[in-house]
């Protein structure tokens, strides 16, 4: 276990070393002068000059990535908008971000898990097409739409929940619900294939055949050989909550990492940019480390690989 453990925490320094080079050569490649837009309309060619050396953006591309990366490490990095450290500026984001994924990967697991085993173990009957059809219409549905339409009925209509901000738990409710929905009609529609796949097998049937009892069949046995696709899917989804909740970050004001990332790409506040993607980055990286360990513990035959 250890010896695993081990090989995917080194993998995590390529990577690491990687996206940052990749980030950083593709902010660079976009259109418009940072200097230039920092410095506002009508700055005069001094105001521009000054901003591009206090900043080292007249220095090689080499240089200027030097200069990034040691300003990741030893914490120093600023914002070339508000020249406030960047980090102080991006984890409350991330916190908000990281809040607000895992209340929606909570309801997606428990939603799209129970609808999976139930459209498995009622397979072709009319649950099982409803269960279907229903992550179906989750996975089409376009997830500002489905924001703005509880927008609509639960603070608008009804009164129920507040329309965005932040602040106590009714605040991250329709948000949550929102992100979570399309990722739980995911979730079920692998989880009901998984299921079926295990109860087409021999064990299973003999355990039937010896009388066990049908809860247990499949809570006890089924569903636990079913797991390594459903925690797959699980991980893979909770990472791309991490970075790509910006839409619904948007619908209801949540002042998360993804949102701050599109702000400052407009803004071209590049090292904004460039750490926030880095921190999204590392994070899905780290979330699928945590998907190999439990495929470590659910399977042993993944510990011998």
């Amino acid at each position: 276990m250890h010896r695993f453990l081990a090989r995917r925490l080194l993998l995590l320094v390529p990577i690491f070393f990687g996206v940052s080079v990749l980030i950083f050569l593709f902010m660079n490649l976009l259109p418009g002068d940072p200097a230039r837009i920092l410095a506002g309309e009508g700055a005069t060619a001094e105001d521009i000059r000054n901003i591009t050396l206090k900043f080292g953006l007249d220095q090689p591309l080499p240089v200027q990535y030097g200069l990034f990366m040691r300003g990741v490490f030893s914490g120093d990095l600023r914002s070339l908008r508000t020249e406030r450290p960047v980090l102080e500026l991006i984890f409350p984001a991330f916190r908000n971000t990281i809040q607000l994924a895992l209340i929606s990967i909570l309801i997606a697991a428990l939603l799209g898990v129970s609808m999976g085993i139930f459209a498995a173990v009622k397979r072709n009957s009319w649950i099982d097409n409803l269960v279907m059809s229903l992550s179906l219409f989750g996975v089409s549905m376009p997830v500002f739409w489905l924001g703005i339409l509880l927008i609509i009925l639960f603070s608008m209509t009804w009164r129920l929940l507040p329309a965005g901000g932040i602040g106590t738990f009714r605040h991250i409710i329709l948000p949550a619900v929102t992100l979570g929905m399309a990722t739980a009609a995911i979730i079920a529609r692998m989880t009901r294939a998984s299921m079926l796949q295990v109860l087409n097998q021999d064990y299973i049937r003999t355990a039937q055949a010896y009388g066990l009892s049908t809860n247990k069949i499949i809570y006890k046995y089924a569903l636990k050989n079913a797991m390594i696709p459903i925690v797959t899917i699980v991980g893979l989804q909770f990472g791309y909550m991490l970075g790509g909740a910006v839409l619904t970050e948007s619908v209801f004001g949540w002042p998360g990492v993804g949102r701050m990332v599109v702000d400052s790409i407009f803004s071209r506040d590049y090292t904004v940019v460039q750490t926030g993607i880095m921190i999204i980055a590392l994070s899905f990286v780290l979330v699928n480390l945590t998907v190999d360990i439990t495929y470590a513990f659910l399977d042993p035959r993944v510990r011998r690989g």
